[in-house]
């Protein structure tokens, strides 16, 4: 198996992004996997080739990120989040209907290649746990009845829209996506819940602002390249901190001197006696 050459020349595109070519190996591998539908042994040597790398070190990137993946996905990358708060609120039960249900294992495929079905960590959408992803969009507050009619729907080719984004692409799809060539749909769905929202609400209703940082006021008036202008009252804090090590210091000295008689003053008294 070879990678296509139109394949290759997006590759070496996203590579030509980067002021340093290897800063685009993540994206070039999402790319392997839109085209080969998981990292190849020839897609780690094409990216090695067009970076200048070794093959070994491109293996090195793909083994250690969950997200690339040695065996081939399915249509639809179903991930079941089984960390701590998705887990006590159903994760693990719908995990475990899952794998009943469609009769395969952790990281396994059905026989038909439409579903792979895979444990993941945490989503950071604890507010709507338990959270399931397909191809990295979210689907909130599951149950395992729901789960299963997700996966039915996916398998008969109904479409199917996430709870907070688009309509679901294959995993192919989302994975040229994720390598930075768009579909169109990132404006689709809504981006946030009311259970996200909340907080925000609140900070209206009573009139709560959050104060600028020194940080954002250097943007605002200089940009990153600004130099950091301490404000008066940490420049006074910090002169009044000099001063006071400076008076400890003077202290010390004097504690010293008063507790140590000098050689002049032993003299002086070895001779009177």
């Amino acid at each position: 198996m070879t990678i296509e050459q139109t394949t290759y020349g997006e590759l070496e595109a996203i590579a030509a992004r980067y002021p340093e070519k290897r800063s685009g190996l993540l994206p070039m591998l999402h790319l392997v996997q839109s085209a080969e539908g998981r990292i190849t042994p020839e897609g780690i040597e094409v990216c090695a080739e067009i970076l200048g790398i070794s093959a070994a070190e491109v293996s090195g990137v793909a083994t250690f990120y969950t997200m690339y993946k040695r065996r081939p996905v399915g249509d639809y990358h179903v991930g079941v989040c089984t960390n701590t708060l998705c887990a006590v609120m159903g994760g693990d039960e719908i995990f475990a209907r899952l794998k009943d249900h469609l009769d395969v294992g952790n990281d396994e495929t059905t026989d038909d290649g439409k579903i792979t079905l895979e444990h993941v960590e945490c989503n950071a959408a604890c507010d709507y746990a338990p959270v399931m992803m397909v191809n990295w969009e979210f689907m909130d507050n599951m149950t395992p009845q729901k789960a299963t009619d997700l996966v039915d729907d996916l398998r008969a080719g109904t479409e199917v829209t996430s709870t907070r984004g688009p309509r679901l692409c294959t995993w192919r799809e989302a994975e040229r996506v994720l390598a930075g060539f768009p579909d169109g749909r990132a404006d689709e769905g809504p981006s946030a819940g009311p259970a996200s929202l909340v907080g925000l609400g609140i900070a209206r209703d009573r009139g709560w602002s959050a104060p600028e940082s020194e940080e954002s006021e250097r943007q605002l008036t200089g940009g990153d390249d600004a130099p950091a202008v301490p404000s008066e009252p940490a420049e006074k804090e910090q002169a009044a901190a000099e001063a006071g090590d400076q008076g400890d210091t003077v202290d010390e000295a004097a504690t010293v001197e008063e507790q140590s008689p000098t050689d002049e003053t032993a003299a002086e008294k070895k001779e009177a006696d």
